[in-house]
């Protein structure tokens, strides 16, 4: 019994503090401008949501939200997403890997004039790290996840660490 409730205890310290780690790491990225939406949340909302991918194309490749059309960060061009988001009532969540490249973008669809976004808490890897399914280009369920580098690939806890 003992044993068990060390055990308990050592399990939710772990996630705890991981949370505590990833809070601290976005504010000191974030403004916290465009309101998140947890992965709890996403999973309940409607099925009319737009999710845009604000990472590049290789780490798209390799895995992506279902559904959700890559706009790029280092080459983001609002012309070219524009038509993609003609109504600027619609629900849009923006994810990138962790949720701080999400951030700018989502800002900038904020000054176009689209009023509901949300920034995805913890971007895809809180969605992996919470068993959720990702995709690759052929929209085959995978386990593999872009990190970006090495570095960044410490907050991916669960699939498959890909990184140049």
């Amino acid at each position: 019994m003992q044993k068990s409730l060390l055990f308990l205890f050592l399990f939710s310290s772990f996630f705890g503090f991981s949370q505590k780690k990833l809070d601290k790491l976005l504010k000191a990225h974030n403004t916290e401008s465009i309101p998140y939406i947890y992965i709890e949340d996403l999973k309940s909302y409607p099925s009319d949501i737009i999710l845009l991918d604000a990472r590049e194309s290789k780490e798209y490749a390799t895995s992506h939200l279902k559904d959700a059309i890559p706009v790029g960060y280092d080459f983001f061009n609002m012309d070219s997403v524009l038509p993609k988001l003609p109504d600027k009532d619609s629900k849009i969540v923006v994810y990138c890997s962790l949720g701080i490249r999400s951030e700018d973008i989502a800002e900038k669809l904020k000054k176009a004039g689209y009023k509901n976004i949300f920034n995805l808490y913890g971007g895809i890897f809180e969605w992996k790290n919470n068993n959720l399914k990702v995709y690759n280009l052929k929209e085959q369920e995978t386990d593999s996840v872009h990190t970006f580098n090495k570095d960044w690939s410490k907050w991916l806890k669960k699939g498959i660490k890909i990184y140049e």
